[in-house]
């Protein structure tokens, strides 16, 4: 399965101390998927001028279409 996500602008508490960012998106069949995602990262190795890039696009965020708590399947 392949899913195309974007990072929305809020963060909820899961439970245990932590907090998620909610992010949305897609699967290849056109499926709408919502992910709490708790870490991003890139690799160590790769050079500087990606870790900056990445962290500029990751500060791009839109507003959730779901009001959270929503119901979660596990």
């Amino acid at each position: 399965m392949k899913i195309t996500i974007e990072p929305t602008t809020q963060v909820i508490d899961i439970g245990g101390g932590l907090q998620a960012r909610v992010w949305e998106g897609r699967t290849e069949d056109g499926t709408p998927v919502h992910l709490l995602i708790t870490r991003v990262a890139v690799s160590k190795d790769e050079p500087g001028h990606v870790h900056e890039r990445f962290a500029r696009e990751l500060t791009e965020q839109r507003e959730p279409t779901v009001a959270w708590p929503a119901r979660l399947i596990l």
